[in-house]
């Protein structure tokens, strides 16, 4: 697929919004004045409406974050300077996570989040972009929330796997042990954060009335030792036996969980992340 903004389509419509682009395939193109685009898989790029662009890409499979420039105007400097260049950087990469955390936590949001939102999406953008010190404290917590996001996307992607641990985590991910436990330090460390995963998971599957497996069989598949250390950790943590989520399953029946006791610090949701702006 190509995509073309020319001089004719720029005065015909002289739209200039900044546009920091999420491709799942390889991007190229030009962005005029002998400008090459160039830009791998998952690594966000920033474009600019009110100028020239080609983009080529296999498959049409992308998200956009648009930033008006009336309402974005501190970032000019930084994001003009980043015109077509592929974010290919730790920063550059967690601003791509950022931006598909946005996606999934619209559903979440009110009409009142919506200032709190613009003031938040500045500072990380800015943060990201031409990171400082004063721009990193200020984004501190949604850099905490993108990076702890994506530590459970990848936890919950491999709850059956052994090995799952803290240093594959780290090898994964991309992030060291002292960043890792700090993220989950209020979850009472990684292997505890796993377990209560996996945990979640299992409820879900009980809770499924199509699911034929068995307790023993689900307990095995989320890697617990047996079927009587799984019964306990279950009782622990929901205050409910297993067979009792299987069975009101079958009924057809919800039973109510244990609420989770209040504690981090650290926003578990972009929703509490904006109370800090």
């Amino acid at each position: 697929m190509t995509a073309v903004r020319n001089r004719t389509l720029l005065r015909a419509n002289p739209i200039d919004h900044w546009v920091i682009t999420l491709g799942r395939r390889r991007t190229v193109g030009s962005a005029g004045d002998g400008v090459e685009l160039d830009v791998p898989p998952s690594v966000p790029y920033v474009s600019s409406l009110g100028r020239e662009l080609v983009s080529q890409r296999s498959r049409d499979e992308r998200l956009q974050l648009y930033l008006p420039r009336d309402s974005f105007r501190e970032l000019a400097p930084v994001l003009d300077a980043a015109q077509a260049q592929a974010l290919d950087t730790p920063l550059g990469r967690l601003l791509g996570d950022y931006i598909g955390l946005l996606e999934r936590s619209f559903v979440d949001l009110e009409p009142a989040d919506m200032p709190r939102l613009t003031n938040a999406v500045r500072a990380m953008v800015l943060a990201c972009t031409g990171p400082s010190s004063d721009r990193l404290d200020v984004a501190t917590s949604q850099i905490n929330l993108t990076r702890r996001e994506k530590v459970r996307q990848f936890i919950d992607r491999n709850l059956r796997e052994p090995e799952l641990d803290a240093a594959l985590l780290c090898r994964e991910i991309g992030m060291s042990r002292t960043q890792l436990y700090r993220l989950v330090h209020d979850d009472g460390g990684v292997a505890r954060y796993i377990r209560q995963r996996r945990l979640l998971r299992a409820y879900a599957d009980l809770s499924d009335a199509s699911n034929s497996a068995s307790i023993n069989a689900i307990a095995d598949a989320l890697c617990f030792e047996d079927a009587s250390s799984f019964s306990r950790a279950f009782k622990q943590e929901f205050g409910l036996n297993p067979r009792d989520v299987r069975a009101a399953a079958v009924a057809g029946q919800t039973l109510r969980i244990k609420p989770d006791e209040p504690s981090s610090e650290m926003p578990s949701t972009l929703r509490e992340c904006l109370l800090r702006f």
